[in-house]
């Protein structure tokens, strides 16, 4: 996949690059609309990152220059330093996918990249599935089978239930789990971890009859617990 990235920050660019090419992304960085607009009418590409404020042009029209000359259903992830409602609804409704705001975390920046990339290309992305004992997570339906029998989640239910499987018996902080769960929003209370917890206790019948066990971590976090001889088995 090759990903366009415009922004006139060269750290900043150098940054995103940085970071996509490690995960075996093509990028090709523009510092100007100009410079973007001439080399990619010779370029196939995938994806475009631009900054909010990366040039001249104002997004919207730049957006509209790639919808109408490249793809009209590329992908478009605009990088901002607005965290206020109203910024983030005008980003969007110039026409972007989706938003990031800087300072940029780069595994916020790689899961937003590829939630947009598998929404337009399906067709190369097979599914990824992980089997946990009776437990097998869909990773990009954000599904979850017990004995193949779906158990309903919602978003932020199941990446905090894949957190903990991931990462089996070991204890996790909840700064930890916080930071990875809820990582674009503020002063996250205490007792919204401890709710979602419950609700995944709850919903996975995590109970030793069925390999696990979600045990707290006193004055620390949580600690997802493994009865008996379970794997994890990556499937195609």
């Amino acid at each position: 996949m090759k990903i366009v990235v415009l922004d006139s920050n060269v750290s900043l660019s150098e940054f995103i690059c940085q970071v996509l090419t490690s995960v075996g992304l093509d990028t090709l960085p523009f510092h100007t609309w100009r410079e973007m607009f001439h080399s990619l009418r010779y370029e196939n590409i995938d994806m475009v990152i631009m900054n909010h404020q990366a040039s001249g042009m104002s997004p919207k029209e730049v957006i509209s220059w790639c919808r109408e000359k490249l793809v009209c259903n590329l992908p478009i992830l605009l990088v901002t330093n607005c965290s206020g409602e109203e910024e983030i609804i005008e980003a969007l409704a110039e026409g972007a996918n989706d938003f990031i705001i800087t300072p940029l975390r780069r595994r916020e920046l790689i899961a937003r990249v590829k939630v947009l990339l598998h929404r337009a290309y399906p067709e190369q992305f097979p599914a990824e599935k992980l089997q946990f004992g009776r437990y097998l997570f869909e990773i990009h339906t954000a599904r979850i089978f017990l004995s193949s029998q779906l158990i309903e989640l919602t978003r932020k239910e199941f990446a905090l239930a894949l957190l903990l499987f991931r990462n089996l018996d070991k204890p996790l902080s909840r700064i930890t789990m916080i930071d990875a769960i809820w990582s674009n929003e503020l002063d996250v209370p205490s007792r919204t971890l401890d709710t979602h917890i419950s609700r995944i206790r709850t919903k996975l019948r995590l109970r030793p009859e069925n390999g696990f066990r979600l045990a707290t971590v006193y004055s620390y976090g949580y600690r997802l617990e493994q009865i008996g001889l379970l794997h994890e088995e990556p499937q195609e």
